[in-house]
């Protein structure tokens, strides 16, 4: 695995406004921008860097042209919306290997099985058996643990998915059809696996397997995507451009 702090930095963020405010620069240097600290409410040039290497690395890097393309489409349209946060979720997870163990380890498992809330016990317990193997992690202290546990915690709220104060709550929604088709868009730009119902990534969609084979195999998604399914196989194949699946799918 490749740990790194970001968590504990973008947790430290104050409100979606400020990444809104940095995704909108683009691919600027953001401490070029003098207006930027202010926006940003950070009280140094150094602050602001280490936030901007976060985003970069784990908010706005893509894989590929594509899902940039997926992803500014959907940001530019609707700034950091519902829709638009979900991806932000499912790109910094790709980028960022302790979110996705957490939430692999933590988050999904209680998601999955209806529990109301995520203790920050859990995570710092999760943290300490990953301490055993990683060697990134055998540097931390328990102080280091707390934070980042509790960080973790409050990017998952920024991300929409826990709601509440100091004890946070896991918030159920549902995935609309939009939604459900800007996942499979992305999950076969991540994906190695040729069946994506062997995927480990299937979690992100907020469905278990067989509610997710029945939304995808409805036929209004026919104009979406070519599913190839034999019953214990599921293959998909884009049939509109990352560029143009937004405006497609929010057609009136």
């Amino acid at each position: 695995m490749n740990i790194n702090t970001d968590i504990n930095i973008l947790g430290s963020i104050l409100d979606l406004t400020i990444i809104s405010k940095m995704l909108n620069v683009g691919e600027k240097n953001l401490s070029e921008n003098a207006n930027t600290l202010l926006n940003t409410k950070l009280k140094t040039t150094r602050s602001l860097e280490r936030y901007e290497r976060a985003i970069k690395n784990t908010l706005i890097l893509f894989k590929n042209d594509e899902m940039k393309d997926l992803f500014v489409s959907v940001f530019a349209n609707e700034g950091l919306s519902e829709d638009c946060l979900a991806i932000l979720f499912l790109n910094a997870s790709f980028n960022n290997d302790l979110l996705d163990y957490l939430s692999q380890s933590i988050y999904f498992p209680a998601f999955f099985s209806g529990r109301i809330a995520i203790k920050k016990d859990e995570i710092i317990a999760c943290i300490n058996d990953l301490k055993q193997s990683e060697d990134a992690v055998k540097k931390w202290s328990d102080s280091t643990i707390d934070v980042m546990a509790r960080k973790y915690l409050a990017l998952l709220g920024k991300f929409n998915l826990l709601e509440g104060g100091r004890n946070k709550s896991i918030k159920y929604k549902y995935i609309n059809d939009k939604q459900l088709i800007i996942f499979v868009y992305w999950l076969l730009i991540i994906e190695s696996k040729s069946n994506l119902l062997e995927s480990k990534w299937l979690a992100y969609c907020f469905l278990d397997k067989e509610t997710f084979k029945e939304r995808i195999l409805q036929k209004k998604f026919i104009k979406y995507i070519n599913v190839s399914y034999t019953g214990d196989s599921m293959k998909f194949e884009t049939l509109i451009s990352y560029k143009g699946i937004y405006n497609e799918l929010t057609k009136s």
